[in-house]
């Protein structure tokens, strides 16, 4: 979809201007692109993705447009089943480095081995260009009477796990060729075991002897009907291959019922002489498994644990067994049994606060909670409340440079890339970015990120300022982008804007054009049968799944969507955003599970880890979007409402709270407590 930015450019063409007053910048302020030229570059940048020459009539005066290498490359992807070698090399030699140009070599390669034109593949074919046209090459040279070499055409492929459809041709010849042994096979059979590839245990096992192929037939079972496995395991020798098959289905197993695979280690443990290691990774994913499930043995199992079947995950857990019953003895003892560093997450600072304070050891407890409130991340304004302190927010601003910005700009790449957004072609603008910033230092990429901020290309410095001091510059990090009617939209819903801005920041990190694998899309990640859905019930007008991408209408419906929710769980932002990330459903098991939990409890308890990092990560942007709006926040408390009671949305009289800038500021941690790092997109089943 090409989305008309132009409006947003008024800071960057007024960089321009500036440059063309500044020594040694005429060239680039005659350079500087038009509106004209932007609006004749879509209509052709059209029409080339209709393949043919219609395109040319339409870019005549572009030629020294920055973007227009990507019209003759539109069409020829479009043409590519019509494209002969010539045409595609005469474009490489052309604009060899151009972005479209690799894109170009790629899909005409893939396009030369559905032809099965090998000659021509050869011409073309560069090495490091992936698995799939790496064989496509070894089935070139195949074609062509070459004979394989193990060791140098093969080693390196054998050693993955799983491998493309393209490379099926080729293990075939090698099969053919007799550089397949059984010991070769079984060396990437187990490899692909131990990984989960039961495709390819089913591929190799049909070259393997009888009786190997029988096993083989056994670790494929494990990996597609574990439950099936272990009530055929009595039956099974005591070999090495059947105790991998069996660790497998058992560990399987215990993710997807752990009563059952817990009743089957009990019979079938002193049946099979499993090594240390295997009885170890056996334990630790019953454990894991039994606690995510809550069994009122977890604890107990989790406590057991042999030291070498301990992990951070199972320590983990068994300080989240504990706080589900709020054994706070039992906190304090998981706690302590993590290791150092995990030691020093916000969440174990502040839970081992939370423990101290319930057990009655005060100063102890306000001391941990004060050395955490100074941190800007969800624990430390959790700790803030419990003293009711301000908030530890301390924003940074960058200092205007405009001879820097200048130079900047002069960058063809990085130019690109502002054009390319401009025009509405967002993909190819981010791959440009990342090409032009590669390996820049940090102020560099700080001052970039300022002038996409200012040109409305927000998302650039989410995923920019990530680390260090950046992540102090709030201004950039959070924008406000009043254009796209978040505050308007929020509050004609009914919900808190600045909540629903976190959700939007969580979700998409600003890409307006995300999409998920569960197809979900936009701004505030969407899928197209809720949005519909969410349409005809507010009566709001419906343009089908694309119309996600435009950031009015994602905002307009996906506000409206939130509000829905909301009503489900009493108005309570909180659990809304569980159940927005994990779904409903779920958030409902828990709820009938541990609903009488406090909050933060609650939230600690949740199985699912993206989902507590989610909530933790929209309260923590929630916040701090309440700042930026406002100057001063609502206490966080105030979101974390108790289950069952309602969430009154706030007002003018709503108590706030200010926010300061301790004399001593800690460097934010990019971790998954707080509330530095957040360039992923959510999804939502």
């Amino acid at each position: 979809m090409l989305v008309d930015a132009t409006p947003r450019r008024v800071a960057l063409r007024a960089l321009w201007l500036l440059a063309s007053v500044l020594p040694g910048a005429p060239a680039l302020a005659a350079a500087a692109p038009n509106a004209a030229q932007r609006d004749a570059f879509r209509q052709a940048y059209a029409a080339a993705q209709q393949g043919g020459d219609s395109w040319r009539s339409l870019a005549a005066g572009l030629r020294d447009y920055p973007l227009y290498p990507y019209l003759p490359a539109a069409a020829l992807e479009h043409d590519i089943r019509q494209t002969d070698l010539a045409t595609v090399q005469a474009y490489l030699a052309k604009y060899p480095d151009a972005l479209p140009a690799a894109d170009l070599r790629r899909d005409f390669l893939l396009e030369l081995a559905r032809r099965q034109d090998w000659n021509d593949f050869l011409a073309l074919y560069q090495t490091g260009l992936g698995e799939a046209l790496g064989c496509d090459a070894l089935q070139a040279r195949l074609a062509r009477g070459d004979a394989l070499d193990f060791d140098t055409d093969l080693a390196a492929l054998w050693a993955r796990p799983s491998l493309p459809d393209a490379c099926d041709a080729v293990l075939d010849a090698a099969h053919d060729q007799g550089l397949l042994s059984p010991a070769r096979l079984w060396t990437r059979i187990e490899l692909a075991a131990d990984a989960g590839q039961a495709g390819t245990i089913a591929k190799l096992a049909g070259w393997l002897p009888a009786d190997d192929n029988a096993t083989a037939q056994q670790l494929l079972l494990a990996l597609r009907d574990p439950a099936g496995a272990v009530a055929a395991a009595p039956n099974w020798a005591d070999g090495p291959r059947q105790r991998q098959a069996l660790t497998l289905a058992l560990t399987r197993l215990a993710r997807q019922q752990s009563d059952r695979a817990q009743a089957a280690w009990q019979h079938l443990q002193s049946r099979f002489a499993f090594s240390i290691t295997q009885r170890d990774a056996i334990l630790r994913t019953l454990a894991l498994f039994r606690a995510t499930d809550f069994s009122p043995d977890a604890l107990a199992q989790l406590i057991a644990l042999p030291p070498a079947a301990q992990t951070d995950a199972t320590r983990e857990w068994r300080a989240r067994v504990a706080l589900a019953a709020q054994d706070w003895p039992a906190v304090l003892a998981a706690i302590e049994a993590m290791s150092a560093s995990q030691q020093q997450d916000g969440e174990w600072r502040y839970f081992r606060a939370r423990a101290l304070a319930a057990l009655g050891r005060t100063d102890e407890a306000q001391a941990q909670f004060a050395a955490l409130a100074g941190e800007p991340t969800f624990f430390g304004f959790l700790a803030a409340d419990r003293l009711d302190q301000p908030y530890a927010i301390c924003p940074l601003q960058l200092v205007a440079d405009p001879q820097r910005e200048q130079a900047l700009l002069q960058q063809p790449g990085l130019l690109r890339a502002f054009e390319l957004y401009a025009v509405g072609l967002p993909k190819f603008a981010r791959r440009e970015w990342a090409r032009a910033l590669q390996g820049a230092a940090p102020d560099t990429l700080r001052l970039a990120a300022d002038l996409a901020n200012r040109d409305g290309w927000y998302d650039r410095a989410v995923f920019t300022l990530t680390s260090g001091e950046a992540l102090r510059l709030y201004r950039l990090r959070f924008p406000l982008a009043r254009q796209d009617g978040v505050v308007a939209q929020a509050e004609q819903a009914g919900i808190d804007p600045a909540w629903a801005y976190g959700i939007l920041r969580s979700e998409s990190a600003w890409v307006y054009d995300a999409r998920s694998g569960a197809d979900a899309r936009g701004l505030m990640q969407l899928l197209p049968a809720t949005a519909a859905q969410v349409a005809r019930r507010n009566g709001l007008a419906w343009g089908g799944g694309d119309t996600l991408y435009d950031p009015g209408v994602n905002i307009e419906l996906g506000t409206r969507y939130l509000a829905q929710l909301a009503a489900r769980y009493d108005g309570a932002p909180w659990l809304t955003s569980a159940a927005y990330n994990a779904g409903p459903n779920r958030v409902d098991q828990w709820l009938a599970a541990r609903g009488t939990l406090a909050p933060d409890l609650f939230i600690a308890t949740m199985p699912f880890k993206e989902t507590r990092d989610y909530v933790a990560r929209v309260m923590a942007f929630s916040l701090i979007y309440d700042w930026r709006l406002h100057g001063t926040v609502l206490p966080l408390a105030s979101r974390l409402t108790a289950i069952g009671q309602p969430y009154a949305l706030p007002n003018a009289m709503t108590p706030r709270r200010p926010v300061d800038c301790p004399a001593s500021v800690p460097a934010a941690a990019g971790t998954t407590s707080g509330v530095a790092v957040d360039t992923s997109i959510s999804r939502k089943d």
